[in-house]
């Protein structure tokens, strides 16, 4: 006797419940709820709950425990919205604490959880916490940074009113031509220099190359001298230059009487003296020395 199978109608029924499923775990875990976990369950009332939504995150002392699983608002009253949040299991919330909403510019709102750590009974789960409002980040720019910068705009339309009176003045304009004009001077002063140091700079090099040869030369030459001999030769006619100026100082010999002895000096002046009076007077009265004779 041959088994009936399911059904299409059953097979389609069991694919559709096993897609829930999956599309329910899927959601969730995208939302960052682990369903397999255990968690603790706690209630939070505010009267203000603006940007947080269900999976926002729940914070304690910047350490990610747990996540908000519901937000509801009590329609019998106002003021009163009751959000419910899954902690870890292991985390445990002393009695007097608090958490607080705060809001930020990228990632919407948070709770944080605000410890009474002075305390050390814990509530139970599924009790009520007190529920504050944090620092609003829009509602502190709004009070605080944008009055200030309402007191700058007429500092910064001044400024820019200056800045526009310095772009369009006429020397500006001047100082860039004159910036170009240099820009273009230094652009040919570096042409010229690269000319000048592929040209002229090898053929410096060959001619300094040339004179540290010659250097060298001179230098081996230099070794190969007798310097000490020239050096004594030197210093024996440095000797006789200096006997030679002493005799020359001393009245001991005809040279020094004649350069030191103002006796001899004087003789001499007088005999050219006279002689210079002899010729004076020959040449006035030659008849007193030349006598002349025909018979």
């Amino acid at each position: 006797m041959k088994k009936k199978g399911l059904t299409k109608e059953a097979k389609i029924g069991i694919v559709t419940i096993i897609s829930i499923g999956l599309l329910y775990f899927g959601l969730n875990y995208l939302k960052g709820v682990n369903l397999f976990k255990p968690v603790n369950h706690y209630y939070v009332m505010f009267n203000n709950v603006k940007d947080l939504a269900i999976s926002s995150p729940v914070y304690v002392e910047g350490f990610k425990v747990g996540l908000v699983r519901s937000i509801e608002y009590d329609y019998s009253t106002t003021d009163r919205i009751t959000v419910e949040i899954s902690l870890d299991n292991d985390m445990r919330i002393n009695k007097g604490s608090y958490i607080t909403l705060e809001s930020s510019l990228l990632s919407g709102a948070m709770l944080n959880i605000n410890l009474n750590k002075y305390v050390n009974e814990f509530m139970d789960s599924g009790e009520m916490i007190e529920g504050r409002m944090g620092d609003d980040l829009m509602g502190t720019f709004q009070d605080r940074i944008l009055p200030n910068v309402e007191a700058m705009l007429p500092k910064i339309d001044s400024i820019l009113i200056g800045l526009q009176a310095i772009v369009n003045h006429p020397a500006l304009s001047q100082s860039l031509d004159h910036i170009e004009r240099t820009t273009n001077n230094l652009e040919i002063s570096t042409r010229q220099l690269n000319v000048i140091l592929s040209r002229d700079v090898p053929v410096l090099l060959s001619d300094l190359q040339k004179i540290t040869g010659n250097f060298n030369e001179v230098s081996e030459q230099l070794k190969g001298l007798d310097l000490m001999n020239t050096v004594n030769s030197v210093n024996a006619t440095l000797a006789n230059l200096q006997l030679t100026t002493d005799r020359l100082n001393s009245n001991d010999n005809s040279l020094g009487l004649l350069l030191n002895d103002n006796t001899l000096y004087e003789n001499l002046n007088g005999t050219l003296l006279n002689t210079s009076k002899l010729l004076i007077d020959f040449r006035e009265n030659p008849k007193r020395y030349v006598h002349f004779s025909l018979f």
